[in-house]
């Protein structure tokens, strides 16, 4: 658990290439998250990869939307 009494936080750390917890994170600008996993934070660098393709083709067809 967390110090506020929730559940815990997992964060994948840029720095170390590891999951991380509220008790033993990084500083934040090393990290990214939170997750409600620790799978989720160990995919974390896919998940980042996965939403900038979809930001990409949503700016792409609405460049293209423009044009029209």
């Amino acid at each position: 658990m967390n110090d506020r009494g929730g559940k815990p936080h997992y964060y994948w750390c840029m720095r170390h290439q590891r999951v991380e917890t509220d008790e033993n994170a990084c500083r934040v600008r090393h990290l990214l998250g939170p997750y409600a996993s620790a799978a989720d934070a160990e995919r974390a660098l896919e998940l980042v990869a996965e939403r900038n393709e979809a930001w990409e083709a949503e700016d792409k067809r609405l460049a293209e939307e423009e044009q029209s």
